[in-house]
């Protein structure tokens, strides 16, 4: 779908929750742009993702990216930073990613492979790219799904470079338990401890979506002085108002996950997992899928994108964020890691 099926209901949620209490200007830290032929075809070479992503978003070329956020936020000036998709065909996504961000003057991250060498990640940032993008997918064949672990995906040699030339990495955390894992929680404080020139920013605060997913990471990370977040593709407000509690209002930024958040949606959480409730039929038969679930009452559903705000509105006003820190979540901590200028 090119741009957005805008609803009388996107513009009520827009005009009366959101347009006001968001700045002027925003930057999207977290948008995914490709084709839907640079999809990697096998689905075993995607393993640990979930598959609804697919489902809801084929694609987003540079040219739907700004139709619908022109869309989604009327009145605003919206910049994105902007990355391949990582279950595609890394060598294409990222050649056409440079290509779309050197054409529109935005800020891009390189989808890396575990086996990229030193050199590949240098020269990559030599390029133009300002940081790397590691997924769970792109790990070594033999690691079972489950097992991956950060440093699987994001091996110390990328770090090595990241810490050396200051490089921006975009962490989507692997394994089951997400970001109450034991494995990760000890792996990001040592990223922490060992490559503090390094900007890391733990995508989707960690992908807490569920209050379960929480445990006591908190309590952990509140001894980290660097590590960033973004609440990406994120509606859980326990997870925002914990995070800001704990690093503030400087280390967290505002990330969407486009074109996944084009979804027509609301989101439920049940003990273990979270539950995406969709208009019946809009996205083909998910009926096997545990992260989906049909529903004939849509009259008043808004946008992934919308939800994921109105979730931020709630955080904003439980923890008393002042316009400024809602500015800077929104815009200005985004705007200064990236050297974004309006």
């Amino acid at each position: 779908m090119f741009g957005v099926n805008v609803t009388d209901y996107d513009r009520k949620v827009w005009e009366e929750e959101l347009c006001d209490f968001l700045p002027d200007n925003i930057v999207d830290a977290h948008v995914h742009i490709y084709k839907v032929e640079m999809q990697k075809e096998n689905p075993d070479e995607r393993k640990g993702c979930v598959n609804w992503p697919h489902m809801v978003a084929p694609d987003l070329t540079i040219e739907d990216m700004k139709e619908s956020f022109s869309q989604m936020f009327p009145g605003k000036n919206v910049k994105q930073v902007i990355m391949g998709m990582p279950t595609c065909r890394l060598n294409e996504v990222n050649e056409f990613v440079l290509g779309e961000a050197k054409k529109e003057n935005l800020p891009a991250l390189f989808c890396t492979n575990w086996d990229n060498t030193k050199d590949e990640i240098r020269a990559a940032m030599k390029m133009g790219f300002v940081g790397i993008k590691p997924y769970q997918n792109n790990v070594a064949p033999w690691l079972p799904a489950k097992e991956v672990r950060i440093f699987d995906m994001l091996p110390h040699e990328h770090m090595e470079v990241m810490d050396e030339l200051g490089g921006i990495v975009m962490l989507h955390i692997p394994r089951s338990l997400r970001l109450r894992d034991p494995v990760n929680l000890a792996q990001m404080m040592e990223i922490e401890e060992k490559y503090p020139n390094a900007k890391v920013i733990i995508a989707h605060i960690g992908r807490a979506y569920v209050p379960s997913d929480i445990g006591d990471a908190f309590e952990v990370l509140k001894n980290t002085k660097n590590m960033l977040f973004d609440f990406t593709a994120n509606t859980l407000t326990l997870a925002m108002t914990k995070c800001i509690e704990t690093v503030g209002p400087k280390r967290i930024m505002f990330g969407s996950d486009m074109p996944i958040t084009k979804m027509r949606m609301y989101r439920v959480c049940e003990p273990d997992k979270y539950v995406n409730v969709v208009p019946r039929g809009a996205y083909g038969d998910v009926s096997g899928d545990p992260n989906m679930r049909e529903t004939d009452d849509f009259s008043e559903m808004t946008t992934f994108m919308y939800e994921e705000l109105r979730a931020f509105k709630r955080c904003a006003e439980e923890l008393g964020l002042s316009k400024k820190d809602v500015y800077d979540i929104m815009c200005g901590n985004a705007a200064e890691l990236f050297n974004i200028k309006f």
